[in-house]
């Protein structure tokens, strides 16, 4: 039923709305939904860090820009291509790294952020450098582009419904229980016969598959990618979406996208203290809604029932 009326929202948001402002703002939306959503499932889910969660935004984009750019490759043909090399990036990654825990798996993966980010900058012959990629094609089915105003809409948004669909049937599933298992205690997972260390690898590159899929739309979309679009920096907006969403919530992930890609066109004045302004968000909703919004919000709403039933069911005097 929620699904239902999700689709049915998508829909009528996409046939109301007019304006290509605001669908352009929509659309980011639901890239960034994909990349909190699989970033949710490996922190929020299984308790695993990750700070270098932009690396596979960026290999999704470059991945397919390269195939279009310069080996000339249809969108369509290299999207495969794209998310196996991604597959296997994230396979070779998640081997070493999880084997690290907490602060230390964070330092990880942060490490291996700023690898690929020096990657993407540095490897100018295919990647651009800092002038960045151009001439990516936009997608198009039989000659009808789907890059741009409501078509554009229109295919993240699938793209973000068939994401939610599969993580909900994950979360709800064996496998959902022993993510949130290990979440609790790796060691007691264990004990009670969950292989931690393949269901571990597996979040990570189901995670890395979904931020690769975002990376794939945001090239097609945009036409042109820079380094700078997949910096240290996105990745602390990618973790401050979950936070501000909430934890081990797949719709938090919808919420915290939602405020964290609106916000910015709210508070062009902060531009230059743009850390600063998401480290004080991060601390306000950890000191204040430390479960996040979406639980927050649904905490203040079950809180003001019980006060609404309590004083009708009080006696008159």
């Amino acid at each position: 039923m929620r699904q239902f009326t999700f689709a049915a929202a998508i829909l009528a948001l996409g046939l109301t709305v007019s304006q290509s402002y605001h669908l352009q703002l929509l659309t980011f939306i639901g890239i960034h939904t994909l990349l909190a959503l699989g970033l949710n499932m490996l922190m929020g889910y299984a308790g695993q860090i990750s700070l270098g969660h932009a690396a596979f935004y960026g290999l999704g984009a470059y991945g397919t820009g390269i195939l279009t750019v310069h080996w000339g490759f249809s969108p369509w043909a290299g999207l495969p291509l794209t998310l196996a090399l991604t597959f296997v990036v994230a396979f070779l990654v998640a081997l070493p790294m999880l084997k690290l825990s907490g602060y230390y798996l964070g330092m990880g993966t942060l490490g291996f952020g700023m690898i690929a980010f020096v990657v993407f900058r540095e490897w100018s012959s295919l990647t651009g450098g800092d002038s960045g990629l151009v001439g990516i094609p936009a997608l198009d089915v039989g000659g009808v582009s789907l890059s741009s105003g409501k078509a554009g809409y229109f295919l993240v948004w699938a793209c973000v419904l068939l994401a939610f669909f599969a993580c909900e049937r994950v979360v709800d599933s064996r496998v959902g229980r022993a993510l949130r298992a290990i979440h609790d205690s790796e060691r007691a997972a264990a004990a009670m016969g969950i292989d931690t260390s393949r269901l571990k690898v597996w979040v990570f590159v189901f995670s890395a598959l979904l931020a690769s899929l975002a990376g794939f739309l945001y090239a097609h979309l945009v036409t042109f990618i820079s380094p700078n679009s997949f910096d240290f920096l996105v990745s602390v907006r990618i973790v401050t979406m979950v936070v501000i969403g909430g934890m081990a919530s797949i719709w938090g992930s919808l919420l915290g996208a939602a405020v964290l890609t609106i916000l910015p066109e709210w508070l062009h004045v902060f531009t230059d203290y743009e850390m600063v302004v998401y480290g004080l968000i991060l601390m306000t909703i950890m000191i204040f809604l430390p479960q996040g919004l979406t639980r927050g919000i649904l905490d203040i709403h079950e809180r003001s029932k019980r006060k609404d039933t309590a004083a009708s069911s009080a006696p008159r005097s």
